[in-house]
């Protein structure tokens, strides 16, 4: 499975996104299985519904409800991660979405994902040291 971040997920729908025709390359690897997390999809469905029309936010959710997209939970016993993990790449600074982004690569064992966010996830480290394998860059 790849993790797969908010800014593939609405390039993929946005057509006048800069990372649109990088995106719509990598629409293949949708065969090994994606996989997200619903903080990622609360932050693609507002931007999707808010810039592109709710019909896009509503396809995403759609994708989920169908299973093509799959839609991993922070465990109960890692949430206090998150705010450790926040406070760590603070100058970046970072957000929910992507703390559990973190959370998903070392629940996964890998750092394979899909990202517009070149920057963030350049510096992110999953269990600490090991970096993300992003395949949206290139």
């Amino acid at each position: 499975m790849i993790a797969v971040d908010t800014g593939f997920l609405y390039a993929l729908m946005d057509k006048s996104d800069a990372w649109h025709p990088r995106a719509l390359a990598a629409a293949p690897t949708a065969q090994e299985g994606w996989v997200t997390t619903w903080p990622v999809l609360t932050e693609a469905t507002h931007l999707m519904a808010n810039r592109l029309g709710a019909r896009f936010a509503q396809a995403l959710m759609a994708e989920a409800a169908d299973g093509g997209l799959v839609v991993w939970d922070v465990p109960p016993d890692r949430v206090a991660d998150i705010p450790r993990l926040m406070q760590k790449y603070a100058r970046l600074p970072m957000d929910f979405a992507d703390a559990s982004l973190v959370l998903l690569a070392e629940h996964l064992g890998h750092g394979r994902i899909l990202t517009t966010d070149q920057r963030d996830f350049g510096a992110y480290r999953w269990k600490s040291r090991k970096p993300f394998h992003n395949l949206l860059a290139g």
